[in-house]
């Protein structure tokens, strides 16, 4: 099966005549693709694909790497946080991985990567060794006039809220059954978990709130199965437009709680702050990899004139903030670490007179109230010996705090 559908693509590619050059490859892959591949040979690109991506799950790989010049005609997987050549499976040239790319789109996808140079999508399949269906988060690009593929694995099942070892009372200020609106934002880098810690969220209210859940994200991730509450699911870009759409038209939906994926334009975070005051339970990400850093984020995105009004809206709506890392363990494995802000009226007021360097400290002495600063959880971890020394300082926000905190036990 890898031998025939390896000749399909070399097959393929070697029709492409010599005097098309640089990113005009693809876009002759993408125009003569369905007429030169039939939907048997068409099978068998897809079973390689699949086939390379069971062997991502069976390693536990998060991500894979396919296509474009850094590579190096490798497929590469990120396991436990380390990128590495797979070197048990066919090397790919630029134009095979970029026609095995391109048999996963279709043409809106196609058109979109084209004009865009980018494609956010999703892809599934189902995996024959656990019965089960599988799904992975996807992004296209060019890479030298060639395309790239990065796909990471959305796990199969929601990982429960307790295991994340939140503090009740932080749990309870994001339980839509505790406050019915409010801005909660889950923030950190690509690839610190926002979307599994969004997902038990979800989950969590699934299991106990008779609710209406719209989702916006882009891709579409996890697919909850709507059990005690209702959940609909619309990706930007199949199912709608945009984020800025998405929640404008939510409005007219009967939603009580809206995830959105990420906060990524000043539309999208205007747009959550007004759905958010008009009484709903609003969940969103940043990249951003602290409470405060969050907040000055979004206020620093808007127009300057409309910052102050955002700033005094933000204080108003904001429930809380969870930023939070993946940290390498002892055993070569990655565990949560967060930092934890809940809006207290000391927090809002902070806010609201731009003082927002004292939130900190807030933090920091508010573990009464379910808050810890990242470099407190990071101790946490370090006594546990569930991490090391030099990770808790690596993966600190504020080092010199974090090596006080160390000295001193």
């Amino acid at each position: 099966m890898l031998n025939e559908a390896k000749n399909i693509l070399t097959s393929f590619v070697r029709t492409i005549p010599q005097t098309v050059i640089g990113p005009e490859r693809v876009t002759y892959i993408i125009e003569h693709f369905d007429e030169r591949i039939s939907v048997e040979q068409k099978l068998f690109i897809h079973k390689l694909f699949n086939y390379i991506l069971s062997l991502m799950l069976e390693r536990q790989a998060s991500d894979i790497e396919v296509g474009g010049y850094g590579t190096g005609g490798y497929i590469w997987f990120r396991v436990f946080g380390k990128k590495e050549k797979v070197e048990d499976l066919p090397q790919l040239t630029l134009d095979e991985a970029s026609v095995l790319i391109v048999s996963l789109l279709n043409r809106y996808q196609c058109k979109h990567l084209l004009k865009t140079r980018n494609l956010d999508f999703s892809y599934g399949f189902f995996y024959d060794k656990e019965e089960k269906n599988v799904r992975f988060r996807a992004d296209s690009y060019f890479d030298l006039d060639a395309l790239a593929l990065n796909m990471r694995s959305i796990a199969a099942n929601i990982y429960p809220i307790e295991n994340l070892e939140f503090h009740p009372n932080a749990l309870r200020m994001m339980s839509h059954n505790y406050i019915k609106f409010g801005l909660s934002l889950i923030t950190g880098i690509t690839g610190s978990g926002k979307s599994t810690t969004l997902d038990s969220i979800i989950g969590y209210h699934n299991t106990m709130d008779p609710a209406h859940i719209v989702i916006i994200a882009s891709p579409i991730e996890f697919v909850h199965k709507s059990n005690v509450a209702i959940i609909r699911h619309r990706e930007v870009g199949r199912d709608v437009l945009s984020f800025k759409d998405g929640v404008t038209q939510a409005l007219r939906q009967d939603p009580d709680i809206i995830m959105i994926g990420e906060m990524r334009d000043p539309d999208t975070i205007m747009a959550a702050l007004e759905v958010t005051d008009t009484g709903h339970k609003v969940f969103s990400t940043l990249h951003t990899s602290s409470a405060v850093e969050s907040i000055d984020r979004i206020i620093a995105e808007v127009n300057p004139i409309e910052q102050d009004r955002v700033r005094n809206r933000l204080a108003d709506v904001l429930v809380t903030v969870i930023s939070q890392k993946l940290v390498p363990t002892v055993d070569g494995k990655r565990i949560l670490a967060k930092e934890v802000l809940i809006a207290t009226p000391s927090v809002k007021a902070a806010i609201k007179n731009n003082n927002t360097s004292e939130i900190y400290m807030m933090i920091n002495q508010g573990s009464p109230q379910g808050m810890n600063t990242m470099e407190q959880d990071l101790l946490r971890l370090y006594k546990q010996r569930k991490i090391d020394r030099d990770n808790a300082v690596a993966y600190a926000n504020n080092k010199t705090r974090m090596i006080q905190l160390l000295k001193a036990l």
